[in-house]
């Protein structure tokens, strides 16, 4: 929980209630690895911040191949608040504690804290600028040059999560990608 207030007291300030708020409306979950936050086709009803663990979001593309998108490590922010189903997963790339609050529990937070939109926007305006950095390299690279970006992307990922998520990412085989990280070194 401390994580999360931290985190929220970087972009902007809040009175020991409107922590004490806050706290009262949190609660932990953990999901194993392969676990899913949110499965496409369901409309997810709670949002999550990340304490502990990297959670991936993927997807199937015409052919049924599972493409992951981008990865979320600790202190990011998991919502939709739009009500509409998601057309992407969010799994769990490694066991995940999350700090989780109800839509229906964050609304009511909005409501009462006169500055928490103007905090969610400065967040999500943060989280936007690093996904932009971190999309999916572009596939005109060769494979071993989308590689060492990744690394640069997510310098703390590679020996945290399974390789056949990263050669997804990368738009490669997990066999290509172990011939590519043969060679780095």
């Amino acid at each position: 929980m401390e994580e999360f207030i931290e985190y929220i007291l970087q972009f902007g300030d809040l009175n020991s209630r409107q922590i004490d708020l806050i706290r009262s409306k949190a609660k932990v979950v953990e999901l194993q690895k392969d676990d899913y936050f949110a499965e496409a086709g369901k409309v997810l009803k709670q949002v999550g911040f990340i304490i502990e663990g990297v959670l991936r979001i993927c997807y199937y593309n015409n052919k049924g191949e599972e493409i992951t998108k981008i990865f979320i490590e600790e202190n990011h922010l998991l919502y939709n608040l739009k009500n509409v189903p998601s057309t992407e997963y969010i799994q769990a790339a490694t066991d995940c504690k999350l700090l989780v609050f109800s839509n229906k529990d964050w609304v009511e937070i909005s409501d009462t804290i006169i500055a928490w939109d103007s905090i969610i926007q400065k967040i999500t305006t943060k989280a936007l600028f690093q996904k932009l950095e971190r999309v999916s390299p572009l596939i005109s690279q060769d494979a071993t040059t989308r590689y060492l970006e990744f690394m640069e992307k997510y310098p703390t990922l590679v020996n945290r999560i399974p390789l056949s998520y990263i050669a997804s990412y990368l738009g490669i085989t997990q066999q290509s990608l172990s011939r590519i990280r043969k060679n780095i070194r």
